[in-house]
């Protein structure tokens, strides 16, 4: 059974994601190697997540990985920023052809209890165990593009001023697309939380 993060992890590929989503049940952003700095909206929303639920950077222990932690933390701010490390194992993913540059194991090839070790060295916070039907029933849906066209947020008339009010008093960037957005509020609330306090509060027409 995986346990669940609160935190937001952040990795470097999709191949890290793979590896951490079959260890733990947690939200994971990839970075894209260096990528993310020139991501304007992924930078946002990991503001964002930073705020609302704090986030733990899982990188490869190899110089690349090393030099995103320091330059997210810069660009983020560290305070609500967690650092988790795998250890120095050399050798070669099974995909790869050749080793790394300095022949060390990136994260996706990690073994699913190396990674929730890591994540607990960092101070992860994991919801309270349980068996793994009850956990599954208890996890709420996050919120989608599609719940947004539903509640006239996007894809309506006077859809993109509702968004910018919305964004506004949440305290979220007006640049945030429709998808970054919904991503953005499930960080920040599950669908019900949503429905009860912005929604119910500040009312708009559904889509014709």
């Amino acid at each position: 059974m995986r346990r669940r993060v609160r935190e937001v992890v952040v990795v470097e590929g999709r191949y890290d994601k793979s590896a951490v989503t079959s260890a733990v049940d947690a939200t994971v952003v990839v970075t894209c190697g260096f990528g993310v700095f020139n991501d304007r909206e992924k930078l946002e929303l990991l503001r964002v997540y930073a705020n609302s639920r704090g986030l733990i950077v899982l990188t490869d222990c190899d110089g690349a990985g090393f030099l995103i932690r320091g330059k997210l933390a810069g660009m983020i701010g560290s305070t609500n920023i967690k650092h988790a490390y795998i250890p120095d194992v050399y050798g070669r993913e099974r995909r790869k052809s050749a080793c790394s540059k300095e022949g060390k194991l990136g994260v996706e090839g990690m073994n699913r209890d190396t990674i929730v070790s890591a994540l607990e060295r960092a101070g992860a916070t994991f919801d309270s165990d349980g068996d793994g039907d009850g956990c599954a029933a208890k996890m709420p849906r996050g919120i989608t593009t599609r719940d947004l066209y539903s509640w006239g947020l996007c894809g309506c008339r006077d859809s993109a001023a509702r968004r910018r009010e919305l964004q506004a008093r949440l305290g979220l960037p007006e640049r945030l697309s429709s998808r970054g957005l919904a991503q953005a509020l499930s960080a920040m609330f599950t669908r019900d939380e949503f429905l009860r306090s912005a929604i119910s509060a500040h009312p708009q027409s559904p889509c014709p």
